[in-house]
């Protein structure tokens, strides 16, 4: 729809209530001014079109509380959006629908999704939001509250299934390992979706990430080999570092002077001790270096 919130017209409730009183008073004067049956007719006459038009001035009345704005119809024509806070008076005969500004929170469902892999996750997201544009929320969509609540489920759906779960090699991104970009890539699609019903977005946060349970021992048990791999990696990595510092050493400072054989059966004896689960427990020898 073409419509945009624009200000409607309204003056100072107090002011037009004041005036409503007023007129109530002087036809209550008026019908104390019946002394014979000559005063009734015009006397009533004028009372009841005081009160009549008192209570017309006071029915476009409208209280808004801080938070809140009044979308303004004149027999079904949008007018405007009152915003000031307070007692208002708007246009005589018009209706008028309260529509809240403030920030609003919701959780979506969790959803099972595909993530990049084909692996099934379980998602849900907390979206902050808020009404930007009172008369695109009122008139453009049925129900702002459910459009934002179905659309956001819609973006959270689409932007799951363009990343995967997890990426162990550290060169993409992922759900789990690159939250905040993930979360600026919600926002904006979730933004971008309900930009029709006059909402803007606040925030988007992943509030639930996780493998389907159908999958997820499966998938532990890959990410524990995975980070066995990488701890044996740096102990190897560690060890040989090692190993080259004791040769180093030994052959700097002249300590002992080995062939390649022996060289060889002292490297592998260190990395057995360095490498090894198991406390290694060591074997003195009392021979000879040869025997």
């Amino acid at each position: 729809m073409d419509v945009t919130e624009h200000r409607a017209a309204s003056v100072n409730g107090f002011a037009v209530l004041a005036v409503a009183v007023a007129l109530i008073a002087v036809a209550v004067w008026r019908f104390a001014q019946i002394r014979s049956e000559a005063d009734v007719a015009p006397n009533v006459f004028i009372g009841a079109v005081l009160v009549v038009l008192a209570a017309l001035i006071c029915t476009p009345l409208v209280v808004i509380a801080p938070g809140q704005a009044r979308v303004v119809q004149f027999f079904g024509r949008y007018i405007g959006t009152v915003r000031e806070q307070g007692l208002r008076c708007v246009l005589p005969l018009a209706t008028h629908r309260g529509v809240s500004v403030r920030v609003n929170n919701f959780e979506t469902h969790t959803l099972k999704v595909n993530d990049a892999d084909g692996n099934p996750v379980e998602i849900a997201a907390i979206v902050v939001w808020q009404v930007a544009d009172t008369a695109r929320a009122t008139f453009a969509v049925e129900d702002y509250h459910d459009f934002v609540q179905t659309q956001s489920e819609a973006a959270l759906r689409h932007v799951a299934t363009t990343h995967p779960y997890d990426d162990p090699g550290g060169e993409g991104t992922s759900l789990r390992g690159s939250t905040d970009q993930v979360s600026g890539e919600l926002a904006h699609e979730v933004a971008a979706r309900v930009t029709v019903a006059g909402v803007e977005i606040v925030e988007v946060r992943i509030s639930h990430l996780a493998y389907a349970p159908e999958i997820a021992q499966a998938m532990l048990q890959r990410q524990q080999a995975a980070a066995i791999i990488a701890a044996r990696e740096r102990i190897v990595e560690g060890a040989v570092g090692m190993v080259e510092m004791a040769l180093g050493r030994l052959e700097a400072d002249g300590v002992v002077s080995l062939d390649d054989e022996r060289r060889a059966a002292m490297v592998s004896n260190l990395l057995v001790v360095l490498c090894g689960d198991q406390k290694a427990s060591p074997i003195v020898n009392a021979g000879t270096l040869y025997s």
